[in-house]
Parts: C-alpha cells; sequence; structure tokens
C-alpha cells in the first residue's frame, strides 16, 4: 500500500473542491501509470526468470594466416565454446543450423577472414544453451543483425517411411559430444535432434541446393548408424568413389532400409538468413 500511495502523489493530489471532470481526469493518469508499472514488473519478471544467456569471458582475436586447418567444438564439460581457424559465416550456419548458401549478404570477409574465438561460462550448460550463448555472441561482439525471408523454392521433406522408424531414442542427458561423426562409409548419430540432422543432410546434399526440411513430426533425440556412398562434386570423375564404397546404397535408399526415413523432393517454404550488419570485432 505504501508503493501505491507514493505512486497516487505522483500524479499530484487532486485539490479540495476540484469537479468531477479533473476527479476523471486524476483517475485517468492513475489507472495509465499503475498499467505501465504492471507491464514494467511483468517484463522484469521475465527477465529474471529467463536471463539472457551469455558467455562470461569472450576472447576474440584474428587466426594465424598460415593455419590450415579449423574447428569450432563446446568445451570439455559444456563450459563453453572455442573456434579455430573459423569464418563468421561458417559460424552463423552452425549456431543457426542453416545452410550456409541460405545466408545472405554482408561482405566479403565473412568467408575469406578466419577468427579465434574462446568463450568460456563459470558453469556447465547445455548445447542448446551454449548455442544460444554463441548466437549472443554474434550479436554482441561482431554487431550481427539479421532478419529471416521465408521464400517457397524446392526442398527435399523428410518424412517417416512408411516401412517404419528405425532410430533408436536416446533419452539420455545432455554432453559435450557433436552429434554426427564420421564420413559416408560409417556415420553414427548419438543423441541427435532432427534440426541437426536436416542440416546435417542439408550439408551433405548442398549440390541440389534443395534444403532439408523436417516434416516427420519427431521431437526427441535420436541414435543411429548410417552408410551410404559418397557424394561427389558434379565435376568429380566416376571412379574418385573408392573401390570397396561403390557397391554401397545412396543416401537415399540409405535413410529408407536404414533409418526408416524419406527424402522427397517437393516444393515448399525455404528459410533465408538476411544479414543487415556485421563488423569486425575489436581484438582483445
Amino acid at each position: 500500500m505504501t508503493f501505491i500511495r507514493m505512486l497516487i502523489l505522483s500524479c499530484g493530489a487532486s485539490k479540495p473542491g476540484s469537479t468531477t471532470r479533473e476527479s476523471r481526469s486524476f483517475s485517468y493518469n492513475i489507472a495509465v501509470k499503475l498499467s505501465a508499472l504492471f507491464v514494467a514488473v511483468c517484463l522484469l519478471a521475465q527477465t529474471l526468470e529467463h536471463p539472457r544467456l551469455t558467455f562470461d569471458v569472450v576472447a576474440i582475436h584474428p587466426s594465424n594466416p598460415n593455419a590450415t586447418a579449423g574447428r569450432i567444438k563446446p568445451i570439455p564439460g559444456n563450459y563453453g565454446y572455442t573456434a579455430e581457424n573459423i569464418p563468421v559465416r561458417l559460424m552463423i550456419a552452425l549456431m543457426y543450423k542453416i545452410p550456409g548458401r541460405q545466408i545472405e549478404g554482408g561482405p566479403l570477409w565473412l568467408n575469406t577472414d578466419r577468427f579465434d574465438v574462446e568463450a568460456r561460462a563459470d558453469a556447465p550448460h547445455s548445447i542448446d544453451d551454449l548455442h544460444t550463448m554463441y548466437q549472443n555472441l554474434l550479436v554482441d561482439r561482431f554487431g550481427l543483425r539479421f532478419h529471416h525471408d521465408i521464400r517457397e523454392g524446392n526442398i527435399y521433406a523428410l518424412t517417416i517411411d512408411p516401412s517404419g522408424l528405425k532410430l533408436k531414442p536416446n533419452t539420455s542427458p545432455d554432453n559435450d559430444k557433436i552429434p554426427i561423426n564420421g564420413g559416408p562409409a560409417h556415420t553414427t548419430g548419438v543423441r541427435v535432434p532432427m534440426v541437426y540432422l536436416t542440416w546435417f543432410l542439408s550439408q551433405v546434399l548442398q549440390n541440389d541446393e534443395r534444403p532439408v526440411v523436417n516434416e516427420t513430426g519427431l521431437t526427441g533425440n535420436y541414435d543411429f548408424t548410417l552408410s551410404y556412398r559418397p557424394i561427389l562434386p558434379p565435376d568429380a570423375p566416376a571412379d574418385a568413389v573408392p573401390p570397396e564404397e561403390r557397391d554401397l546404397p545412396t543416401l537415399f535408399d540409405a535413410l529408407r532400409t536404414q533409418l526408416g526415413l524419406r527424402l522427397t523432393a517437393t516444393r515448399g517454404p525455404v528459410d533465408h538468413f538476411v544479414i543487415d550488419r556485421v563488423e569486425k570485432p575489436t581484438a582483445n
């Protein structure tokens, strides 16, 4: 009650003998301020309940120009993320789980300049939270501003094959392992969500220029092994495939027979990640 009284006094108490019109105006002002206060309190409560996820310590430096290999992965124990010799466009593709060909705009250095990033948190976090934290790092340190543009285009729809799903559900706790590892002849997936699988398949099929869109309805994490014939670039000779891998099934057949999933070429919504602004970070 003390706070409400202070709020009323801040509006200015009505004078004795004030008219009905003045009283109504006074009441209206009180109602407006109370409504604004209520909205502010609700926003503050949401912020306190769901604080913005950020790393506690971040160091960003240009990579060694003589470096040839690059990698980006969680810090063991899920205490953060490290990147070595990685271009920003690839960081965006990985953290927002969108194929690089669907990232539009931005300066040329997004592809050519490479950075080392050491981003640490004081406590372990889930992989999803770490990705959110890295997204916020891109916003805060690289000044990334973007918008999504959904357009109809050619896609591969990922659905459950009529033969039945063959993925193994995995309900184990989150870990710091990369969900999908290995080459075409022996690909293993551990705790793989559909958003990661569709991103992975989109990368494998990047020569088709059709993003893979999840239409399975699956929301869990799954384990699997997958073996398929390597997909060659359009200009590669047919004998580029190792002899021991030539008899492997195509990716489409392997998905159907080994995982119980089907890829269908069709039309559908394609998410384009359009960069409005981005800038090089200051070294620290």
